[in-house]
């Protein structure tokens, strides 16, 4: 059965997820989605990172050369409120994986919805549930890196940040770098506000040359956060191994 709120965030998703949406992350490798949640479905979010029973694992980024901070993994079954926001972007997000695997020349394709990759997922020995919430202090920071987790893997992912920039935080710049084969690597800067999400390559993308399409990979992160406290939802589509 759906609930109201799963039948909105589908709505808005939708709504913001249109032809121009698709164009821009093809283009560009990634795409900023304005007000996809709200306020208080933010506050809500950044509210449970303080409960352990909802997580399944903490990682403290500096204890393994990730950057500064920390990351928690949620358990299964996920929050309902992260299982439906996952379901209703993997839904829109879907027909675009496919777009980029066809240009890739990748015999690969991703079922409509969610339920069936994930299928796939488990049917590859990959089981753990990757939704995250992700905290940052004064100094924190996530180096650039990519996100896979096993031999299976859909091509894009979300993040949402859930605190307002030059209120809650100040720096934390969520920033994206491509790397061209045979120039040099391009930065980009996702411009987020709270409840603003940014759909992205996670390990690389098609790109357009003088001779069709060829790959070209794409690594994220998060710049170091000067004051205050920042969270995010990341939003993976496949699962992990371990």
């Amino acid at each position: 059965m759906k609930h109201a709120h799963d039948e909105a965030l589908g709505a808005r998703i939708d709504r913001l997820f249109d032809p121009r949406a698709a164009a821009a992350l093809e283009e560009h490798g990634f795409v900023v989605l304005k007000g996809v949640l709200r306020a208080e479905e933010c506050r809500a979010l950044v509210a449970g990172y303080t409960d352990p029973r909802a997580f399944r694992k903490t990682v403290v980024m500096a204890r393994h050369g990730f950057g500064r901070g920390e990351y928690r993994y949620f358990a299964a079954p996920l929050p309902p409120f992260v299982s439906e926001l996952r379901a209703a972007f993997y839904r829109r997000l879907a027909p675009a994986a496919n777009r980029f695997f066809e240009q890739l020349g990748a015999p690969n394709r991703f079922p409509a919805e969610l339920e069936s990759c994930l299928a796939l997922s488990h049917a590859a020995g990959q089981r753990l549930p990757t939704p995250l919430l992700l905290r940052y202090g004064p100094g924190d920071y996530n180096c650039l890196h990519q996100d896979l987790y096993g031999d299976f893997w859909f091509p894009l992912q979300t993040a949402l940040l859930l605190d307002e920039p030059g209120v809650d935080f100040e720096g934390g710049e969520f920033v994206l770098v491509e790397q061209r084969p045979r120039m040099q690597s391009r930065p980009m800067v996702a411009p987020l506000r709270r409840g603003d999400a940014v759909v992205f390559a996670c390990h690389h993308r098609p790109r357009r040359g003088a001779r069709g399409f060829h790959r070209t990979a794409m690594r994220h992160g998060v710049s170091e956060v000067t004051s205050g406290q920042r969270h995010a939802l990341g939003l993976i589509f496949h699962d992990a191994a371990t």
